[in-house]
């Protein structure tokens, strides 16, 4: 769902300025980059692309390769995520609560509505990871992979994170002016949904993010404090009637709801 292409240079760059652990930072560029291209990458690209000299960049990849969490083809001269990474996900999903008792829900959703459940991690103001997945039995659907990441504020889900959020409205409409719409909405209305979505516990964004997709999205505690999760559900705009929108969004709040009971939180 990337709009275009970012500057993983830069960002790169500003990041390492502000580390107090560089090595970890670069480190970390080089398998984002990874990840993000899925295609095997020569030494020149990565450096590039994440604005490390080359040498430091050689130096990063072939400490990577040495915990396994890079792969090195010594004939095509590329490298790739290694089989390390995987072991890191699969001990992280092991341990995650979260993900596995929503897991059913969204299942539920997904079957009763015919659209795409998500549920995603929130880390604050910055993004938000999608940790679990499932999606109806349609010939056509809308997909969203486990690890996927987007902007926090962006859509549906954006507007739940606001609704709690510690900050004032010049801060939220500094972020709000950096995100990319297919149809961006008035700041001024978006404020006005965000408080809606804290009057009725869940949010919708029909068609403003993805043009012709309607995205709903409520949120959940797992810790005190403000939303540390959400539940979403995305769907075909012209396929959800005004009354299913309703009634899927009811539905994605009782789940939020039931969700802040398994973990001892609530909405305040």
């Amino acid at each position: 769902m990337t709009r275009k292409k970012t500057s993983t240079q830069s960002s790169a760059k500003s990041a390492g300025m502000r580390s107090k652990a560089p090595a970890i930072t670069r480190a970390s560029a080089v398998l984002k980059l990874l990840a993000k291209c899925g295609n095997p990458l020569p030494l020149q690209v990565i450096a590039r692309d994440t604005g490390l000299v080359p040498s430091t960049c050689l130096y990063v990849l072939r400490a990577l390769v040495d915990e396994e969490l890079v792969a090195f083809d010594s004939d095509t001269k590329r490298y790739t995520l290694g089989a390390g990474v995987l072991v890191l996900a699969q001990r992280w999903l092991e341990q995650d609560d979260f993900a596995s008792v929503a897991q059913p829900l969204l299942d539920q959703v997904s079957g009763e509505f015919g659209v795409t459940s998500l549920g995603v991690q929130i880390f604050g103001l910055d993004h938000i990871i999608v940790v679990a997945s499932s999606a109806a039995g349609n010939n056509f659907q809308i997909s969203a992979r486990v690890g996927s990441r987007f902007p926090a504020l962006i859509s549906a889900t954006g507007r739940c994170i606001a609704a709690w959020a510690d900050c004032s409205d010049s801060e939220l409409r500094a972020r709000f002016k950096r995100l990319r719409w297919d149809d961006p909405p008035d700041f001024g209305e978006w404020l006005q949904q965000v408080e809606a979505t804290r009057e009725r516990g869940f949010a919708v964004d029909e068609g403003h993010y993805m043009r012709g997709v309607t995205v709903l999205a409520s949120p959940v505690w797992s810790v005190p404090g403000q939303p540390s999760h959400a539940i979403v559900a995305l769907g075909i705009g012209s396929a959800l009637k005004p009354s299913d929108t309703r009634r899927l969004g009811k539905k994605l709040d009782a789940q939020a709801r039931a969700l802040n009971v398994h973990f001892g939180c609530g909405r305040d």
